[in-house]
């Protein structure tokens, strides 16, 4: 190539300049060429990956996951390789549909409990809870209420309904109640806005019946749920974000199955690289 180059009058040097390709990456091409790629079996492996888990996972995730297969491999060498690949998590932000359900002071509000202190070493011990709305495709939206354990991030119920009535977070937290009955060691705080699903009496008082206390974030203060609309960002970027409008009831079928992923598969860094379920399962086998 370099000999063809000079019968033209041009300058190797010259010509690499103009494309911008170092030298040196020149001459390293040219020696390579045709030799087989070392890292021909790692790169299957992480486009697997990858693919394992929807292209929603960065080179650090794919590194653990590597990792987890008994893998030793840095994770420089994994973002360069994703790159040359070209894989690249393409979820995007955009911003996001709030739904606010404050009507003023339908009921009793109750006071800041968990004073953003999200972190608890004990399952069930803080829960939070809150509403956000979809977009389907035409005029229909889909509102989903999932109740989230600090403990671990895990989803413990969810309700889903196309308008947002007292039912969407009554049959959560019913499902929840029990679960706690069944599993929980300490008395369980659940966190929410002011929103008038849970100033109505009946969530009021079904948090009393079940010795539940109930904790609310001050008046348009969304750090002090942070927790929830965290987990509300990531669910958006990964499954919904950038994708096309859908049904009401493909989305909710979509909704349901990422949340199943999301507490059973989708790794943690803080939960030393398990997933919600698989670190609350460790856990209480190794208290036992």
């Amino acid at each position: 190539m370099a000999f063809e180059l000079k019968q033209e009058g041009f300058r190797l040097r010259d010509i690499l300049v103009v494309v911008g390709i170092p030298e040196a990456t020149y001459h390293y091409h040219v020696k390579n060429f045709g030799k087989e790629d070392p890292d021909i079996e790692l790169k299957e492996l992480i486009t697997e990956q990858f693919k394992k888990f929807h292209e929603r996972y960065g080179y650090k995730r794919i590194t653990k996951e590597l990792k987890k297969l008994g893998y030793r491999v840095n994770h420089k060498k994994v973002y360069r390789l994703m790159r040359e690949l070209g894989l690249k998590c393409v979820k995007f932000m955009r911003k996001s549909r709030k739904y606010n359900s404050y009507k003023g002071n339908v009921g009793k509000v109750a006071k800041n409990r968990l004073s953003r202190r999200f972190y608890t070493p004990i399952p069930l011990q803080k829960l939070v809870t809150d509403i956000t709305e979809f977009k389907c495709l035409g005029e229909e939206k889909l509102y989903l209420n999932p109740l989230l354990d600090l403990y671990n991030g895990e989803i413990i119920a969810f309700g889903i309904k196309k308008r947002p009535t007292l039912d969407l977070v009554m049959e959560p937290l019913d499902e929840t109640i029990e679960f706690i009955k069944n599993y929980a060691t300490y008395r369980t705080t659940i966190h929410s806005d002011q929103g008038w699903h849970y100033q109505h009496s009946k969530w009021v008082n079904t948090l009393k019946k079940n010795n539940v206390f109930q904790s609310m974030s001050r008046k348009a203060t969304c750090a002090d749920n942070a927790s929830m609309e965290n987990f509300f960002g990531i669910l958006k970027q990964e499954m919904y974000y950038g994708e096309k409008l859908v049904s009401y009831e493909e989305l909710k079928r979509r909704i349901e199955d990422y949340i199943y992923w999301y507490n059973h598969v989708r790794s943690k860094a803080k939960l030393t690289g398990l997933s919600p379920v698989e670190y609350r399962t460790q856990s209480s086998q190794s208290a036992a």
